[in-house]
């Protein structure tokens, strides 16, 4: 926030009512160009804001009304710090309307023009997940504050808005052609699924944050008070890791079809995404490295994947008699693996498997963490294996699964610091 102008004469309400009562505004020059104006009147002033461009053109903008009768909120009422962020943004953005970077808005600024604007911009920088995040904004975001303007949206209703969609029934996968996406209640009486929903909204009001703070950092909105203020849950995320034994695995990769059952040992070998391994190539595998690179990530950065003799056998079979551009992993029909088709071959197989709740390809990638931190591989490489841009994903996840390796670490480690010396008195053996 840029620091306020100090002004003796518009500074306070008592210094304001000195003001002459006039059409013609007092004005405080803010910066080569920009000026803020108090225009008093007989009930009470307001705030202008004045642009003159390279050309002498003068532009105006009203910011509000003066705190002179009600306390300053920032929304409708402003006290001169304020109004000088309010004017501010204006001037900013005006600049950028006139040097032709924005189009000038047509109408009042509203959280779903918001959130177009930030979805349109990161969609011209390729960003990852914008597919996901309009289809959330979509469904719980736009129906409750899309119509409203951005800078009438309060902490309160945004935080009404939290409370309402972290008790929201969950929204269920439907047919593309479904006219109304169906729902399941959520039991209240279980804390996961109240630990769920709660995350859900995290996740959501993430996206509403970054959109809104996209408008500010764009000058659309004065302030960033309203949201800044609004805070996620608190202990919602530390779900309970869940992945298969070796047992587990076993039975799985056995309930699986022939084409789907390469897919599922490929996680379990590589602890991959399945939109990772569903694009790799055969000029991705190196059989003397015994790597296998992922050029396209969820983090953006591609990575090398070490694989055990196991991995590397497999691997080894699947791209024999291919060239180096075909798929690693195909349908047996010759056709790719899109998007979903791991969802439903896994549930069935999970039953077969009688392995409840069914296993999902996350929990793939979970057991193969998991099997490396039991035995005893440090968070790093962990990390490394699963792209994860630092540790701290790793840790919270996974570190609590390797209690041998951190007792020894620490018994090797730690010198003698008590000063305890251990005595020859023995307890005597009570007889029964």
């Amino acid at each position: 926030m840029a620091r306020a102008i100090r002004n003796a004469k518009l500074d306070t309400r008592s210094a304001r009512t000195k003001c002459e009562v006039r059409r013609e505004p007092h004005w405080q020059k803010i910066s080569k160009g920009c000026y803020i104006g108090y225009r008093r009147s007989s009930d009470g002033g307001t705030w202008i804001a004045r642009l003159r461009d390279e050309h002498g053109a003068q532009h105006y903008e009203a910011l509000g009304a003066a705190d002179d009768h009600r306390e300053a909120d920032a929304l409708t009422v402003f006290s001169f710090a304020q109004a000088q962020e309010r004017a501010r943004a204006f001037f900013e953005r005006r600049a950028r309307e006139l040097a032709g970077h924005e189009e000038p808005q047509a109408g009042p600024y509203t959280v779903r023009t918001a959130i177009d604007d930030y979805l349109a911009h990161r969609r011209r920088r390729g960003s990852k997940g914008v597919s996901a995040d309009t289809s959330s904004a979509n469904s719980r975001i736009l129906p409750e504050l899309g119509d409203i303007e951005v800078s009438k949206l309060t902490a309160r209703r945004i935080e009404r808005w939290q409370d309402a969609l972290a008790s929201a029934p969950r929204l269920v996968r439907s047919k593309k052609l479904a006219m109304e996406r169906r729902t399941r209640a959520v039991d209240a009486s279980d804390p996961d699924a109240v630990r769920k929903r709660r995350a859900t909204a995290n996740r959501v009001l993430t996206v509403l944050k970054a959109a809104l703070n996209f408008a500010y950092s764009r000058g659309r909105v004065a302030s960033d008070d309203a949201w800044r203020r609004v805070k996620p849950y608190r202990e919602v995320e530390e779900a309970r890791i869940r992945y298969l034994s070796a047992e587990e695995c076993r039975r799985i990769v056995n309930a699986c079809g022939a084409d789907f059952r390469r897919l599922v040992q490929g996680a379990l070998a590589t602890g991959a995404r399945y939109g990772e391994l569903i694009r790799l190539r055969v000029a991705d595998f190196n059989v003397e490295a015994a790597t296998v690179s992922v050029q396209i990530s969820k983090s953006g950065k591609a990575r090398h994947i070490a694989l055990a003799d196991e991995g590397r056998d497999l691997f080894a079979e699947l791209v024999t008699g291919k060239t180096g551009s075909e798929l690693i992993f195909k349908r047996d029909d010759g056709d790719a693996w899109g998007k979903s088709h791991q969802a439903r071959p896994l549930i069935d197989a999970s039953t077969i498997a009688k392995i409840e709740p069914a296993a999902t390809f996350h929990i793939l990638r979970h057991t193969y963490a998991s099997a490396l931190a039991m035995r005893g591989v440090p968070v790093g490489v962990i990390a490394a294996q699963l792209g994860h841009s630092d540790t701290r994903m790793t840790e919270k996840h996974y570190a609590h699964l390797a209690p041998s390796y951190v007792a020894e670490t620490i018994r090797a480690s730690l010198p003698p610091l008590a000063g305890f010396v251990k005595s020859n008195v023995a307890a005597l053996r009570r007889d029964s």
